[in-house]
């Protein structure tokens, strides 16, 4: 019975032990990062960032380019940066990116851009579009451009043509795919785990459900997707052969024609990508290094050249500054990036309440005179669309025009809510339309008969007792058929009324299609082509501006979340490089790949489970 005893008192002991060391860890690990910031607080100014003069700057891209990052915890941000651990999900500001780009063409210091592009991942036509703008006018001021790469996928390639000088490794390698759209299809499989798929739409061309309904892409989706995707690929195509000074035909987008090339320069994908005129030059790492130490000398090391990165650049030009309110008159900039989902979202994601806040804010707000609504979005719930939509009316009701300026997508949803606006900007790539809705759920019934399950029960009304568990009852599938029928008749209706266009004449345009920017300025959809800068232009012009600032609406953080933020911040810069931990993302990159259309419409929650969405717009 003693031992017992002991026994006990030793387990709830060590577990004690366990509690209060954990416990003094963790505010051990808080007074750490408080102290290294105060340290780093002091010691800013020995860290200041300079300029060299007679530099380079590296503008060195990574991950995806967006109009607004995603929201990530400081601390979740603090550890991966103190451990050097991958972002899984980096991302880059456009406006940032373009404001260094422009900088450095004015900046006497800079004598030269390095591209390195290895790193850039996901990026809109449209992006890549303001980029290469941004780098011609760079090349106006009698700088020149390097890009620099051991190999260049077609994104990265588009902004590397614009280069003066554009090498690759010799071992490098080089292709252009083209655009296309393909995706994995359930029918079978949802067959097989014996579900029933209920889908209601309208538009011939909503596709969006038929992963879940077809084993194939259906021919009408193929002729709408092939028409908006040959667009896009005739846009790129007509650029780079513009800025290498090739012709379009140099494009070899034909099996037969790549491979008696390729058999000309035995196999080599350097040299056939020198010797058909994609690249200036085969040069090694140290090759190109000691040319561009030639243009601008050695860096204090001796193993580089003269350069600032474009991080320590970017935090010299836009420094971390207080939010001081002024009175001068502004035009605003509301984000809505991301799928449209009801309630309240953080950046990355639209949610209806919080988008609808943020131009709410706008509103109410003596200094805004008009706003600028970004749109970067594939759709989502139609009822937050609605919401977000209704507060552009009550901007409108107070005198505040708005002006929507369209990114990569701008579709179902997307357009939904900028269909309201004063004047719609869309970029010649943004991918916009696809004026339908759709409504889609699955019921397990046969799957639990097959399991031996069975529900059963009795309901005051023949609607008591719906869900994934029963048979959906034909009379109710046809009430939420008419519903869809009646929603879509609400959207082209909107569009109808706010394009000045008959009922017909958007429904002939509508039917879910999907178009890019500049064949849908040919049919009404939008008002012109241009950019965020041309929408800030507009929106001032409607409310007779001439001088004005701009600023973007953004959710007002807490003091704690400011504090925590600022602390974490500058703590981070501290630990950076104590350690290093690598994790493998290759199994959860198959499992993202193989859910992500599932994940797609899983994650959707309008209220009515009706949805103004363009699944297949993402390339």
């Amino acid at each position: 019975m003693s031992s017992g005893k002991s026994w006990t008192k030793s387990l709830f002991v060590g577990l004690w032990t366990a509690l209060n060391f954990s416990r003094k860890l963790f505010f051990n690990i808080i007074f750490i990062v408080i102290f290294l910031s105060l340290i780093t607080v002091f010691l800013k100014d020995e860290n200041t960032v300079t300029v060299p003069s007679n530099s380079a700057l590296v503008l060195k891209l990574v991950g995806n380019v967006v109009i607004e990052k995603e929201t990530v915890d400081p601390f979740t941000k603090f550890l991966e940066e103190a451990f050097e651990q991958k972002d899984d999900n980096p991302e880059m500001l456009l406006q940032d990116i373009l404001l260094s780009i422009e900088n450095a063409r004015q900046d006497r210091r800079i004598k030269l851009l390095v591209l390195d592009l290895h790193g850039l991942d996901n990026i809109g036509l449209d992006k890549l579009e303001q980029i290469a703008l941004a780098l011609e006018a760079f090349k106006e001021s009698n700088k020149p451009i390097y890009a620099i790469g051991d190999y260049y996928t077609q994104n990265q390639y588009y902004l590397a043509s614009r280069a003066d000088h554009l090498y690759l490794n010799p071992m490098g390698f080089m292709m252009f795919e083209g655009y296309g759209r393909f995706g994995m299809y359930f029918k079978s499989a949802i067959e097989k785990l014996k579900a029933e798929t209920h889908v209601f739409k309208v538009g011939t061309y909503k596709s969006a459900v038929e992963p879940f309904i077809r084993d194939d892409m259906s021919e009408p989706a193929k002729e709408a997707n092939k028409a908006w995707l040959t667009a896009m690929w005739t846009q790129y195509k007509a650029s780079v052969a513009k800025a290498r000074g090739l012709d379009v035909d140099d494009f070899d987008e034909e099996l037969d024609v790549f491979l008696q090339k390729f058999e000309q320069v035995g196999g080599d994908f350097a040299k056939y990508a020198l010797d058909f005129g994609w690249v200036d030059a085969l040069k090694t790492r140290e090759q190109a290094l000691q040319e561009i130490v030639a243009a601008v000398g050695k860096d204090e090391s001796g193993m580089g050249f003269n350069a600032i990165s474009y991080n320590n650049y970017l935090r010299m030009i836009k420094p971390v500054l207080p939010n001081m309110p002024n009175d001068m008159d502004k035009v605003a900039i509301v984000v809505a990036k991301g799928t449209i989902l009801n309630g309240t979202k953080k950046p990355g994601q639209i949610g209806g309440d919080s988008t609808a806040q943020l131009l709410r804010k706008a509103r109410y707000d003596d200094t805004v005179k008009s706003v600028v609504l970004y749109v970067d979005s594939p759709g989502g719930s139609a009822f937050a669309s609605e919401i977000i939509r209704q507060e552009v009316e009550n901007l409108q009701a107070v005198g505040k025009p708005v002006v929507a300026v369209m990114s990569t997508y701008a579709a179902s949803g997307g357009y939904w809510i900028s269909a309201g606006a004063d004047k719609i900007i869309a970029a010649p790539s943004t991918i916009t339309g696809s004026i339908g809705i759709f409504g889609m759920f699955l019921t397990f019934e046969k799957t639990l008969d097959y399991l031996g399950v069975h529900t059963d029960g009795v309901g005051t009304t023949e609607f008591a007792g719906m869900g994934i568990t029963k048979t959906l009852n034909p009379k109710l599938a046809a009430i939420m058929q008419r519903g869809i029928e009646h929603g879509y008749d609400q959207f082209i209706s909107l569009v109808a009324d706010k394009r000045e266009m008959s009922k017909s004449q958007v429904d002939e345009i509508a039917q879910g299609r999907v178009w890019i920017g500049e064949t849908a300025l040919k049919l009404g959809l939008v008002d012109e082509i241009g950019y965020l800068e041309d929408g800030i232009k507009a929106a001032a012009d409607l409310s007779n501006l001439e001088t004005y600032d701009t600023q973007y609406i953004k959710k007002t953080l807490s003091k704690s979340e400011i504090f925590w933020k600022e602390i974490l911040q500058n703590a981070s810069v501290t630990f950076q490089g104590a350690f290093k931990v690598e994790k493998s993302s290759t199994i959860l990159s198959l499992v993202k790949e193989i859910t992500a259309d599932l994940e797609a419409v899983a994650k959707l929650n309008d209220p009515k489970g009706v949805y103004a969405y363009c699944l297949p717009c993402e390339i």
